[in-house]
């Protein structure tokens, strides 16, 4: 099995917690929270040890919430690469409402990086990325960085591996997308990221595919995966074209179930698997994230017994 990189540059300490009710004006005094290490590659690192896989989750870290975030790793047991930035390590938290079910969830921008901060990243992750491994780019990009960030990942691990899994958003995935140069190996997109990079709705899994087929023909990616939501995930090369169905899960928070099916659908790349059983662990990984409390992610025992639930189909 190959050894697996994750790669955030925007990690945050999450806490989640609750309240009876959501109110504007008063204090509201919440149940103590839930803190977890968190960012797109922080829990596709944890979601991978989860499942038994070997990975290292390189980490941007700053200041005194760095060091907290890396002591939250260790304590998952999952392998932490620091790269020391300027600035502090940022903070999410998400507050239900246990009235009505509702999650709010905040997010706050992370510090500034610079031209230093960005060739200390680059550098660590030449040298860090596993030699014919996969490397995993998810969350998003600090600002500081450059919007082609991602394609700066794949040039600086081209001596090692051209195994490039990309989870981002925004800014850098606009550029991705419309200037992409050399494909990365797999691209995973939303469905919102999708419709906005299409200008139209996803109505229907044959528009989610055709929209991925598209970003395959373009070079974008060799890989395309789109999320459906509730209804599932697509997956598409230039021959194939997979769909699987997620199961029903009561949803309790949606915190991690992305990055979740990264990690998940990554391990089973590097363990040999087919790509359409590679998609039936990563649905299962985020149904049963959705299925967890605040900014925990699932348990091992909860993905196996969803997983045959997980019906994919050739389309």
């Amino acid at each position: 099995m190959r050894r697996i990189l994750t790669i955030t540059l925007n990690p945050a300490v999450d806490l989640a917690t609750s309240i009876e009710r959501v109110v504007a004006g008063p204090k509201l005094y919440c149940k103590a929270p839930r803190v977890d290490p968190g960012g797109g590659g922080v829990n596709a690192a944890r979601a991978i040890r989860k499942l038994g896989g070997q990975v290292t989750a390189l980490v941007a870290v700053g200041g005194a919430m760095g060091e907290q975030l890396l002591q939250l790793l260790a304590a998952e047991d999952v392998l932490a690469l620091a790269v020391h930035v300027r600035g502090e390590t940022r903070q999410s938290f998400a507050v239900t409402d246990e009235t009505t079910g509702e999650q709010f969830r905040f997010s706050v921008p992370g510090e500034t990086m610079n031209a230093g901060d960005s060739a200390s990243l680059l550098s660590a992750i030449a040298q860090a990325a596993p030699r014919e491994g996969y490397v995993v780019l998810s969350g998003g990009v600090t600002p500081g960085l450059d919007d082609d960030f991602p394609q700066q990942v794949l040039e600086a691990i081209a001596p090692r591996t051209e195994k490039l899994v990309v989870d981002t958003s925004k800014a850098a995935l606009a550029h991705l997308l419309a200037a992409p140069g050399k494909p990365v190996h797999v691209l995973r997109l939303d469905q919102r990221e999708a419709e906005q990079a299409a200008g139209h709705e996803m109505a229907s899994v044959a528009d989610s595919l055709a929209f991925a087929q598209d970003l395959i023909a373009r070079g974008v990616a060799e890989i395309v995966v789109g999320g459906r939501g509730a209804e599932g995930s697509v997956l598409a090369t230039r021959e194939q074209r997979f769909f699987c169905r997620a199961p029903y899960v009561e949803v309790q928070s949606k915190i991690g179930a992305g990055d979740a099916f990264t990690g998940a659908l990554t391990l089973a790349l590097t363990r040999g698997e087919a790509l359409d059983q590679a998609l039936r662990w990563g649905v299962a990984a985020a149904s049963a994230t959705v299925g967890t409390e605040g900014t925990a992610l699932f348990e091992r025992g909860q993905v196996e017994a969803l997983l045959p639930q997980c019906e994919v189909q050739a389309v």
